[in-house]
């Protein structure tokens, strides 16, 4: 797998200051992408005023916190103690993972680190711009804080940006704790952390058996879906590592599809994970992808609330996979689709209730035909 160049990404061309050396430079390498990213710039950031979520008191609420994070950036690295505490792999590895979730991580692996999981060059901060990357830690942490699901539900609109900057606050701090504990015991440490990243967390945390990398390119957790934001600490402490966690992911995606079908901007394909050419197929349209959120003035976050593990659906959660059995999958799309029964009948018209009673007859959910009288 090769490595990826942070200059390339998104959230690095969104942001190159016209007339620096840094727009410069990208622009004069890849001359096919100055429009569409001048397009982009000319649009108001996320949180900002001429969204269409703005809202003069709510959006702040998001923007602080990801000014308080650039604030914090240089503490991301520090000064190591200098004496090493001599430790025991397997018994390190447990009281990182206890100290992460204590300060609120609910999942928690550790891997040894790839250079695919390292970018190539800087590109998210001007000052850095295409600084080499060089980072010879042998381990990585890596660590997801939970979405709260309500607030999700309700992208694309400002309480899901509000929701996701808190996570990434929660996931800076945990990765702040770690990084200073680590270095207090003589080891190096850095907190990976937005807008400072050295390393690719969704590619980190697949290896780490956190999750899988399903068809909306998001890292996909069996309990808790796409609603993980993560965090990575990477050191050379002597730790015991995890391994990647195959539950079926791949299968699902292939008959799911809801996250495709319910991204407003169709930037995710419902073809095949690879091609007739055996190309990667489960790729986002970055651009089209990232215009939306500049509209919308949130990170939009329609396809994680779409996934059915974002959900809690008992369904997922009992199975222990889902790989090669297709008729569990099609048991917790249907269970999906009638999770939101309660609102739905609500606002249907009554020429349309006794349909929708035939509907759920069909599919055996007599629970749900109950309820549905009862809400009438």
């Amino acid at each position: 797998m090769h490595r990826t160049d942070e200059r390339e990404t998104m959230f690095a061309r969104a942001h190159y200051t016209p007339g620096s050396e840094a727009y410069e430079d990208y622009y004069k390498r890849f001359p096919e992408k100055k429009n569409i990213d001048d397009s982009m710039r000319h649009r108001p950031d996320l949180c900002q005023e001429g969204t269409m979520t703005y809202n003069e008191v709510n959006s702040p609420m998001a923007a602080s916190a990801f000014m308080f994070m650039r604030d914090i950036l240089p503490l991301c690295e520090g000064e190591v103690a200098p004496e090493k505490v001599e430790v025991n792999p397997v018994t390190m590895a447990k009281r990182i993972k206890g100290f992460a979730k204590h300060y609120g991580a609910v999942a928690v692996g550790i891997t040894e680190l790839k250079d695919y999981h390292i970018y190539t060059h800087r590109g998210r901060i001007e000052s850095d711009y295409g600084k080499e990357v060089h980072l010879d830690h042998k381990y990585a942490i890596v660590f997801g804080c939970e979405l709260d699901n309500e607030m999700i539900n309700r992208s694309p609109m400002i309480c899901e940006v509000i929701e996701t900057s808190k996570s990434y606050v929660d996931a800076a701090i945990i990765g702040m704790i770690l990084s200073y504990y680590i270095r207090s015991l003589g080891y190096e440490a850095r907190n990976h952390m937005d807008k400072n990243y050295l390393v690719m967390p969704t590619l980190i945390a697949k290896d780490a058996g956190i999750g899988d990398i399903g068809r909306n390119s998001i890292l996909t957790n069996k309990d808790y879906g796409s609603r993980l934001k993560l965090g990575v600490v990477t050191t050379n402490l002597p730790l015991d590592v995890d391994g990647y966690k195959d539950f079926g992911l791949e299968d699902f995606c292939n008959l799911c599809k809801k996250c495709a079908h319910n991204c407003p901007s169709h930037s995710l394909t419902v073809g095949p994970k690879f091609d007739e050419l055996g190309q990667y197929n489960w790729q986002v349209d970055r651009e089209t992808c990232y215009t939306k959120w500049r509209y919308l003035g949130t990170d939009c976050g329609m396809c994680i609330s779409a996934c059915p593990f974002s959900q809690n659906l008992e369904t997922i959660k009992n199975a222990e996979t889902f790989k090669g059995d297709d008729e569990l999958i099609k048991k917790a799309l249907i269970d999906s689709c009638f999770q939101n029964l309660q609102e739905v009948v609500l606002l249907l018209k009554d020429e349309y209730f006794l349909a929708f009673m035939s509907i759920c007859k069909i599919f055996n959910k007599d629970r749900c035909v109950s309820m549905a009288r009862l809400q009438r």
